[in-house]
């Protein structure tokens, strides 16, 4: 069994402040994710300068063991591609490409070969990561990015994915429903759904990533 030692350390992190695990928007599936994706963010008046996207991999934009970008989506994927090209999309998985799941990288190189995408190699498991993904982006300054407020993660977990986001200081944009259908998911997918509106009607917001020029 693979603990996510990072999510259950960073659970208390969730109980003492809930909004770190909220989203900053939020779509049905990949398939409504609008391009570009300041889009989702400057309609509700919210200043956003996307230059690069981190992507969830399972029940995101494939299913949780395919490497294959959902047949459904592939239209999407490659709107998104286009969008964000090169290096400015990246595939952060806690499956392909994590160190204590997928030891030899293999799973990394196929998802990267199927999608045409890199795949961050990771020690540290979704939510704890942030420092890779930054170290990732530092190292290849042709995205663009200077800072977290430049980046989306997109996902279909509260828990990993949003609070990545928001721990990291960058945008987060929830998968609510992703590619497996409701009644197939855990047991802590099927609780998210209902927890993201019980916070939002108790007042509680994803906290807004830092503007540097303020």
């Amino acid at each position: 069994m693979n603990l996510n030692l990072s999510a259950s350390v960073n659970i208390f992190k969730v109980l003492a402040r809930p909004s770190l695990c909220l989203p900053h928007a939020t779509v049905s599936t990949f398939d409504n994710l609008p391009v570009p994706l300041n889009k989702l963010f400057v309609q509700n008046g919210k200043p956003a300068d996307i230059r690069a996207v981190v992507l969830d991999k399972d029940d995101c934009f494939t299913c949780p063991d395919s490497s294959e970008v959902y047949k459904a989506y592939q239209k999407r994927f490659e709107a998104l591609r286009e969008a964000y090209p090169g290096r400015r999309l990246l595939i952060v998985s806690n499956t392909a490409g994590a160190s204590s799941w997928d030891r030899d990288g293999r799973l990394a190189a196929e998802v990267q070969k199927a999608t045409g995408v890199s795949v961050l190699s990771h020690q540290v498991k979704k939510p704890g990561c942030g420092q890779e993904i930054m170290s990732y982006f530092r190292e290849h300054p042709e995205t663009g990015v200077t800072g977290p407020h430049q980046i989306a993660v997109v996902g279909d977990r509260l828990a990993t994915d949003m609070m990545l986001a928001n721990m990291m200081g960058s945008w987060g944009v929830w998968i609510k429903d992703g590619v497996v259908p409701h009644h197939e998911k855990s047991i802590f997918s099927r609780a998210e759904r209902s927890l993201a509106p019980y916070l939002l009607a108790r007042g509680f917001s994803a906290p807004e990533p830092p503007n540097p020029f303020e």
